[in-house]
């Protein structure tokens, strides 16, 4: 599947989970519940994934997690917050380049319709 491919699928079951739960929930519970429906429809995700800092050929490990991984092609990054700050696009977009991964998906369960809370952030795609 290619990365459109899978982000179509992903929005779909993120809609799907948003009308089940509903907004206020803690950004781990959207998280682990996104990553069981993903499963369930057969997507292979990786929950919490460590991601190093190179500079200048030096790997530093400083605490970079990406939420979800899903099939080694698009990142999630997962939030339940009242209101988007410009920070949260530029630390996908960054997350993106640092592993070399051309789509991610900043989505905010905190909202009252989910569309609204999903932003697509491409790298080069």
């Amino acid at each position: 599947m290619t990365e459109n491919e899978i982000s179509y699928k992903v929005i779909g079951i993120a809609l799907q989970l948003h009308r089940n739960l509903g907004p206020g929930l803690l950004e781990s519970s959207y998280e682990c519940a996104l990553k069981y429906d993903l499963e369930q429809a057969g997507l292979t995700v990786e929950q919490q994934v460590p991601m190093p800092f190179i500079y200048k050929d030096i790997k530093m490990n400083v605490g970079y997690r990406l939420d979800l991984v899903v099939e080694n092609k698009l990142i999630l990054e997962i939030k339940s917050l009242e209101n988007l700050a410009p920070v949260h696009y530029a630390q996908l977009l960054t997350y993106l380049k640092l592993s070399n991964k051309k789509l991610g998906l900043l989505i905010n369960f905190n909202t009252k319709i989910l569309k609204n809370g999903i932003h697509r952030i491409v790298n080069n795609l």
